[in-house]
């Protein structure tokens, strides 16, 4: 199940542009009620084509976007641990080669790194990256880090100082920090070199079909053009790790994200 539906993808992209529904509505030429109706969850094709025309969305996403669902994912030495955040859950995820485990995120209440805690409990010398200061992502961290964890973020309490493009050796693994800022700032993307496939942990400046909600259209323009500058390089079969939601790869965001 993604984690925004295509009612989202419109607020978001709503405010990103600073438009009000009846803005948005006279600039696609169609009714305001009808807008309405559709941003509720009345879903049309057509007018989804009219609308992504003025929120600068892909169109061909927006119109496919109650379909689409990334293929179920699976790669050996990924992991996905869905923690408890109130009635929602958030990601973090555990990678590992050897005896190196490396943990994403920590979840939202102290009492949720449980299961990070036994995910990693028979590896040693476990290093902890995190995306962003929200407290659904580093709800875990001091406990973690009081059993002999070491955790790197930027400007996060409890974590060594990682600044993009810093990058930091993991046994087999490499994990090189980049610059997601946006959603939050600051916010780092975590890319991982020494698995089957290239892999970039997203935090929450992408999620299958979407990103991250923004603040204000400034806030908004520099979440994309971040996006952009990271993924631009990279090839379709990078595996992206979102904070929310499931596992999907850059070859499908290109080709089912609406905001891509």
């Amino acid at each position: 199940m993604l984690e925004d539906d295509y009612t989202w993808v419109i607020r978001k992209a709503l405010r990103g542009h600073g438009l009000t529904p009846g803005d948005a509505a006279r600039q696609a030429g169609i009714p305001e009620n009808e807008f309405l109706e559709f941003s509720e969850g009345k879903f049309s094709e057509e007018t989804a084509r009219r609308i992504a025309a003025v929120l600068n969305l892909k169109a061909e996403a927006l119109a496919g976007h109650p379909g689409y669902l990334p293929k179920r994912f699976a790669m050996r030495g990924v992991h996905q641990l869905e923690l408890p955040f109130g009635e929602e859950r958030v990601n973090a995820w555990l990678v590992w080669a050897d005896d190196t485990a490396i943990l994403f995120d920590t979840g939202f209440e102290t009492t949720s790194c449980e299961v990070a805690l036994d995910a990693i409990s028979p590896l040693v010398n476990g290093q902890i990256f995190i995306t962003h200061g929200h407290r659904d992502h580093v709800g875990g961290i001091s406990v973690l880090v009081a059993i002999g964890n070491t955790a790197h973020g930027d400007q996060i309490e409890n974590a060594r100082p990682m600044r993009p493009g810093d990058s930091i050796r993991c046994g087999q693994l490499t994990v090189r920090a980049c610059d997601l800022s946006g959603h939050a700032d600051p916010a780092l993307g975590y890319h991982i070199d020494g698995l089957a496939r290239p892999v970039l942990v997203t935090g929450d400046a992408l999620f299958a079909g979407s990103i991250g909600g923004c603040g204000s259209p400034a806030i908004y323009q520099k979440a994309l053009r971040n996006l952009k500058q990271v993924l631009a390089p990279l090839p379709d079969s990078t595996v992206l790790l979102p904070g929310h939601g499931p596992a999907t790869t850059l070859g499908e965001e290109r080709a089912g994200n609406p905001f891509l």
